[in-house]
């Protein structure tokens, strides 16, 4: 009898050795194509285990998996959640509703992530950048400048005066107080001497800026001072220019203006100069926002009906009522205003390749929000993917520009980014490959926020609910 005691759980200990233990995850996608656009191929047919907000394994079809949730996704294709790198909330106290309304069309476009670029909705933006990682609102996770910098009677609301070492340091600290992810400098108002003294300040206290550059100074004296991200190709191509000093010259003597000197900035455009700046674009990692696709809708303003947009429909009658101040100014443009502006978009979609080439992290940007016309949240940024493809991209190095180099940018590429374990479950799974058509990112089948599932039906109803309530 003893001796049968003693094998029988050996048995059992044995028979235990050979039942392999399951995985346990809150989420399963099985047989998924992973896109992995930093090395522009496919990783084919991979299970994805999610625990909490988390990737928690990558893995073939080996490891067996106790899931709660499950998706197949069998044909379809994986990419990190998309990330808008320059998005507006503003527009006063009465629209904060309607800003508010921008974050279920960023989701339901797959945009994950957002930069907020300065407004006048400050408050209410770090409310809900608080409520979004507390998990009690949907919506992208928002990084935010918070208030602008600019000279004094700057053009846009909330935006925080400064001329004077005094108020730079002021400013600055306020900024700091409410926790800001970036600084953003405006150039509306802006001396050449507070908008370096900005920069050298920054850069002191370790803070990361973004902004526009006032012509009044040189793109090797922003870059040199530290600026962290350009916001639009006026100021790259500036940099390009073999009379560049000349022209900055005249505009600190005030006898050339902005608009004015871009027909002096075209003609002088030099292929040697323009070598010679992106390499000290890329040798102080210095990030470029070409936002391509607001400029093709503000270029032709003066031939694209717009009335008929399905967009307008989610879009709130306030928000709308900001476009007229643009569209006016388009269509009374003299014709060569018009021509120039158009003459100027090719030449910023031919910057973008060269800048790619040199090196340079580009970032994706739509600059939607209210005010800029018809360059709709969420789906401009699509837009926008679409045109550096046009320009000469492939979707591969678009898709980078959305997601791993915005998250670099703001030192978030540990989290977020990329398809990897141990970053965030912000995912989006399509119905078709985006290596071979950048328009599928488009074709959403589900988006995965931090481990929670929106599918089609769900994306569909946020963007329909908005339409019911803007009628």
């Amino acid at each position: 009898m003893k001796i049968r005691k003693f094998y029988i759980p050996a048995l059992l200990l044995l028979l235990g050795c050979g039942q392999e233990t399951k995985t346990e995850v809150d989420l399963l996608i099985s047989n998924i194509n992973i896109v992995d656009a930093e090395n522009a191929e496919i990783k084919a047919s991979r299970n994805i285990g999610i625990i909490g907000d988390s990737i928690a394994y990558i893995d073939d079809s080996t490891r067996e998996f106790n899931a709660k949730e499950r998706i197949d996704g069998s044909g379809k294709y994986l990419i990190p959640g998309l990330w808008d790198n320059h998005v507006h909330f503003r527009g006063g106290d009465s629209l904060i509703q309607a800003n508010k309304n921008f974050l279920k069309l960023f989701i339901a476009n797959g945009i994950t992530g957002v930069r907020d670029a300065g407004g006048d909705l400050t408050p209410a933006v770090l409310s809900w950048q608080s409520d979004i990682a507390k998990g009690d609102l949907t919506g992208p996770v928002i990084f935010t400048s918070g208030p602008k910098l600019d000279g004094p009677n700057p053009t846009w609301a909330g935006s925080l005066e400064v001329e004077s070492a005094e108020e730079i340091n002021k400013a600055i600290d306020s900024l700091e107080s409410l926790n800001v992810d970036f600084i953003k400098i405006y150039d509306s108002r802006i001396s050449r001497d507070a908008y370096l003294n900005i920069l050298k300040e920054a850069k002191k206290r370790h803070i990361t800026t973004s902004g526009h550059m006032p012509f009044t100074v040189l793109l090797e004296e922003a870059v040199e001072n530290g600026i962290g991200s350009i916001e639009h190709l006026y100021y790259v191509l500036k940099g390009c220019s073999t009379r560049e000093k000349e022209i900055t010259d005249a505009v600190i003597k005030g006898e050339m203006g902005f608009w004015d000197s871009f027909e002096a900035l075209m003609a002088s455009y030099d292929p040697e100069t323009a070598a010679q700046a992106f390499a000290r674009l890329k040798e102080n990692n210095t990030h470029v926002v070409p936002t391509l696709h607001i400029g093709r809708i503000l270029s032709y303003l003066d031939e694209d009906d717009h009335q008929n947009d399905e967009y307008l429909g989610y879009i709130h009658p306030g928000i709308i009522k900001t476009y007229e101040g643009r569209i006016r100014r388009a269509l009374n443009a003299s014709p060569e205003a018009v021509e120039r502006r158009k003459r100027l978009q090719q030449m910023f979609i031919d910057l973008v390749p060269r800048l790619h080439s040199a090196g340079v992290k580009i970032l994706a940007g739509s600059d939607c929000g209210a005010f800029n016309s018809y360059v709709y949240p969420g789906v401009s940024l699509h837009g926008e993917l679409e045109e550096m493809v046009k320009a000469g991209l492939t979707p591969a190095q678009a898709l980078m520009t959305s997601t791993y180099n915005g998250a670099g940018f703001l030192g978030k590429d540990a989290q977020y980014g990329q398809t990897k374990t141990g970053k965030k479950a912000d995912l989006l799974i399509l119905e078709a490959n985006p290596l071979e058509d950048i328009k599928n990112t488009r074709a959403i089948e589900y988006v995965i926020l931090g481990g929670q599932t929106l599918d089609k039906n769900e994306l569909e109803e946020m963007t329909s609910s908005l339409e019911k309530a803007n009628k």
